[in-house]
């Protein structure tokens, strides 16, 4: 039996393992609710770290027995001693101590008539060679062109590292991404494309990121890319989503290798705006967005392809009542494409781009300030001089009063810069007419 830390010292481990359980459901139930007396927990099921029962005890070569979740944080967080004894501990020493477990779990049915439940039986780790092992097994089927085979160790490895984070570190840890995106490009490659098998990678992987550059390299091959963009296309929802979320990661890498590659994917275009037009989650929204971003950085035929496709108006239409992160991509991909007299034509022949980019200008964030005012001076300085539509719409819709604003409050570098030379330009259209309520600026500090 192990006797608990005392307070004090128990409040000092409490601060540096803020990763640790509360108190887990086995022990907070009705009683609370229903006003009965609290269990008393015997005091050797109580771990030293959090002081909460244990739930999957684990013994260290010290003799003490901790919770595995708090001991494992403690050593994750850069300590090499055991909490107790500070003698030297390593986590490949921690042992299950399934007596103590069984114990705890014969108290809880015991109790469960105060509103005990009783503590499940925590699955065995994945150890570093049991991971390693199940990948070199993954890697043999996919040079064997054996689909089903394939599918079938990449669920299982899949199904592990979702139980823990632990599991998932360790898969990691071994070369995950590594082993699987090079049986995804080993099964691409065939004659006949196992495309379930596929689908069950591309899942894998996005649970196993990030993506190294060998990693990158074996997705961003022609015929690995083609999968991808099949999968996105005409893949179901889960797999589209999969599909989507691991092109991103190709290209936020700004690998201009792989960016390349993707550019001159048949179809890929054209299937990232199909997820813009028609959502299908959040999360494919946002990595749509991102990888349509990268991409036209890396090449204006890119900007060219996706402008033809209706992308400036579709960017509008999304943010009118889009998220913070929604917001922030959008913009910085609208901002992107203006950079193009194509897309620039087609901002102009939208009703809606000037008030939506003014309105984004505050209450956002700053990240979406940046990129509104950037697109709004894009469209302002770039118009002909003798057009002043897009900037008498700006001064209608407030943008002279939200830049002055802006301004006044403080913003810095290249934004100060184009807020400060969209005021000129707007002010030369204002034409001696008032656009704004003085009202509005009299807690100003400095003339404009």
């Amino acid at each position: 039996m192990v006797t608990p830390v005392p307070r004090s010292r128990a409040h000092a481990f409490r601060g540096t393992a803020r990763g640790a359980p509360e108190i887990p459901l086995a022990v907070r139930r009705t009683w609370q609710e229903a006003g009965e007396p609290e269990p008393a927990v015997p005091t050797h099921f109580l771990c030293p770290i959090s002081l909460e029962m244990m739930r999957d005890p684990v013994t260290a070569p010290t003799g003490i027995t901790y919770d595995r979740e708090s001991v494992e944080g403690w050593l994750e967080r850069g300590h090499a001693t055991c909490p107790v004894t500070a003698r030297p501990l390593r986590l490949e020493e921690l042992v299950p101590n399934h007596a103590t477990r069984r114990v705890i779990q014969e108290w809880c049915v015991a109790n469960r008539g105060l509103g005990v439940e009783r503590v499940p039986t925590p699955r065995v780790p994945v150890s570093a060679f049991d991971a390693s092992e199940l990948l070199a097994a993954v890697s043999a089927a996919a040079r064997r062109g054996d689909g089903p085979r394939c599918r079938e160790l990449v669920a299982k490895a899949r199904a592990l590292g979702k139980e823990s984070e632990r599991n998932r570190r360790c898969f990691t840890s071994a070369g995950a991404a590594r082993s699987l995106s090079s049986a995804f490009c080993h099964l691409a490659g065939e004659r006949v494309v196992p495309v379930t098998a596929l689908e069950e990678i591309l899942a894998a992987l996005v649970l196993f990121l990030p993506l190294d550059e060998e990693s990158r390299r074996s997705i961003a091959s022609p015929a690995s890319l083609d999968s991808v963009v099949s999968i996105l296309s005409h893949g179901e929802l889960p797999a589209r989503v999969s599909a989507v979320v691991v092109l991103r990661e190709i290209a936020s890498s700004s690998d201009s290798q792989c960016l390349e590659a993707m550019s001159k994917t048949n179809g890929i275009y054209s299937t990232l705006v199909k997820l813009l037009k028609k959502p299908v989650s959040p999360q494919a929204t946002k990595a749509a967005l991102v990888t349509a971003y990268y991409l036209v950085a890396h090449t204006e035929l890119a900007a060219s392809r996706l402008v033809d496709l209706g992308t400036v108006q579709l960017l509008v239409e999304l943010l009118v009542d889009a998220d913070r992160g929604t917001t922030e991509k959008a913009l910085a991909l609208l901002d992107s494409l203006l950079l193009t007299v194509k897309g620039r034509d087609a901002a102009y022949a939208q009703a809606l781009a000037v008030p939506v980019i003014v309105r984004k200008m505050q209450h956002v964030s700053d990240m979406a300030t940046e990129f509104a005012v950037s697109a709004l001076w894009r469209l302002c300085k770039n118009i002909a001089a003798n057009d002043g539509g897009c900037k008498a719409e700006a001064l209608q819709v407030g943008a002279f009063q939200k830049l002055l604003l802006l301004l006044q409050v403080g913003c810095g570098g290249l934004t100060k810069d184009r807020a400060s030379e969209l005021l000129r330009l707007l002010n030369g259209c204002r034409n001696g007419a008032e656009c704004i309520d003085t009202v509005d600026f009299k807690a100003l500090k400095r003339p404009f």
